[in-house]
């Protein structure tokens, strides 16, 4: 990468070009230096330089492979060295906490769930502490390089106290605790993180991902940089109104999108109307967003109009957000993906009528490849980390 475009510290752009070589060579390895200095638009001198501390501090190694097309003795080129550095994901969800120890390169290699002790008042330090000392404890031999804690907490919606979605003397009080570095960012968009990185969306530097189960969020990546990357907090599209007069939200406030769209929601409309349908499938079955779909793949005409109506509402805010940010993917993360054959077109319908036509267009809808993130959002910021250069240099300065 040019230093040219980068902040004129030198630390920065130490720190930016490592991120930079630090990806090529995850997305491009094996590869060759003379092929990393084109990519990176780097000097082979600076390449050289970088590779070197890479190699020293053992993030990465040459390996020995065959160019395409060649005959002649195998080219050196470099790869990641990950398996001897660990980090540990957690993920706050539903009153409970996930701790996975994974490898740099994402792979889990242990997982354990564990009821989190928390009344929604008292700060979270305390608990989670408990837990992170005792998964040291039980897990002490298989522990080798720890390089960094990242967590993923819920929104503000979610049963949760409302400090936790942005509580930055969590991150420190643990780095104090541990002498690790503490990543924090809201679940939604860490888990759309994920996708550009590991799903649906790779690739992409403009993202909007929606997520529609018992809440609903969104998640947005502009220009390859997760919006609200440093403020940990989440795009709350679902606390926009959408019916002036509509019933109560968890906020507070009237008709917003949540009140529509969100799984239970969806179940207070589906037993409202079920009533005046008695032709309907549903009349035969325990309620719930499964059935729901299942009966509108069958034709059932109740279960049609109401996820027609839910993917027009999804449609008309998500042009909103189209407008703005001009996304090239949107992604839906929902159990309503089972009937996408009926949600998508009503959705893409309300984009084309409120959306700009030439934002619309190229527009790529699809459904998140990773239905439950787990922990794989928090290991999205540790990867993040690693390709922006924040945690690699601490690394690499040992």
């Amino acid at each position: 990468m040019n230093s040219d475009s980068q902040p004129g510290h030198v630390d920065q752009i130490k720190q930016t070009n490592a991120g930079v070589v630090y990806r090529l060579i995850d997305h491009y390895g094996p590869v060759s230096r003379i092929e990393l200095a084109r990519l990176a638009q780097l000097a082979p001198a600076s390449i050289t330089k970088i590779i070197r501390e890479m190699v020293d501090a053992h993030l990465v190694t040459e390996t020995q492979y065959a160019e395409p097309g060649s005959r002649g003795r195998p080219a050196t080129g470099l790869v990641l060295d990950t398996a001897g550095w660990h980090f540990l994901a957690l993920r706050l969800h539903q009153n409970t906490v996930t701790i996975t120890l994974r490898d740099l390169s994402t792979q889990t290699l242990v997982e354990e769930q564990h009821a989190l002790p928390h009344d929604g008042q008292q700060p979270l330090l305390a608990p989670l502490t408990e837990l992170i000392e005792a998964f040291f404890t039980r897990h002490q031999q298989r522990l080798e390089r720890l390089t960094a804690i990242a967590i993923t907490l819920p929104g503000l919606s979610h049963n949760m106290p409302e400090s936790a979605a942005h509580e930055l003397p969590l991150a420190q009080a643990l780095t104090q605790h541990t002498g690790l570095p503490v990543f924090i960012q809201q679940e939604v968009s860490a888990w759309t993180l994920a996708e550009s990185l590991f799903g649906a969306a790779f690739g992409a530097t403009e993202v909007i991902q929606l997520v529609v189960d018992d809440t609903v969020g969104a998640g947005i990546i502009c220009d390859g940089q997760l919006l609200h990357k440093k403020g940990r907090a989440r795009v709350e599209i679902g606390h926009i109104q959408v019916e002036a007069q509509g019933a109560l939200c968890s906020c507070g406030h009237r008709g917003c999108l949540e009140t529509v769209v969100s799984r239970a929601s969806l179940l207070r409309l589906l037993s409202q109307r079920l009533p005046f349908h008695p032709e309907s499938l549903l009349n035969t079955e325990t309620l719930s967003l499964e059935a729901l779909c299942n009966a509108a793949l069958q034709g059932d005409g109740l279960a049609t109009g109401l996820i027609t109506q839910t993917g027009e509402h999804l449609g008309r805010m998500l042009a909103t957000l189209v407008n703005i940010f001009h996304p090239q993917h949107i992604l839906l993360g929902s159990p309503l993906n089972a009937a996408a054959t009926l949600l998508y077109p009503a959705i893409v319908q309300a984009l084309r009528q409120h959306a700009l036509p030439a934002y619309h267009q190229q527009l790529q809808l699809s459904p998140t490849a990773f239905p439950d993130p787990g922990t794989l959002g928090a290991a999205a910021l540790i990867k993040d980390a690693m390709y922006n250069g924040s945690l690699l240099v601490r690394l690499l300065q040992g």
